[in-house]
């Protein structure tokens, strides 16, 4: 089993920054990937990025430019550096790990983006 822990989300005008956090704890095999989706109300969950315990990293378009994926492997801990946000990234965040075939989501963290 594995176990997902966010932390981060917040309130931010448009232009602001934000850092999210995710450590992953539990039954962790080496070759898996890390990433974080979000869901706004009425629409279906989205990739925002990923990246591969190699430092491959894939980010939605929509994104690409302004936020920055990164990951400390040893720790299985992953973030998200979310920079010029937009009130159009309001949504809740959730970590995500795929690993050993099964795909481990976090709580969910808010992020609002007041324009």
């Amino acid at each position: 089993q594995v176990q997902l822990v966010e932390s981060g989300g917040g309130l931010v005008q448009a232009g602001g920054s934000l850092r999210l956090s995710c450590a992953a704890s539990g039954s962790i095999f080496r070759i898996n990937v890390m990433g974080w989706y979000r869901q706004a109300p009425g629409n279906q969950r989205e990739l925002v990025a990923t990246m591969s315990n190699g430092g491959i990293s894939n980010y939605a378009d929509s994104v690409k430019g302004r936020f920055t994926i990164s990951r400390e492997s040893i720790k299985n801990t992953v973030y998200l550096q979310m920079n010029s946000l937009k009130p159009e990234d309001t949504a809740v965040y959730y970590c995500n790990i795929f690993n050993f075939g099964n795909n481990y989501w976090g709580q969910g963290t808010q992020v609002t983006v007041s324009s």
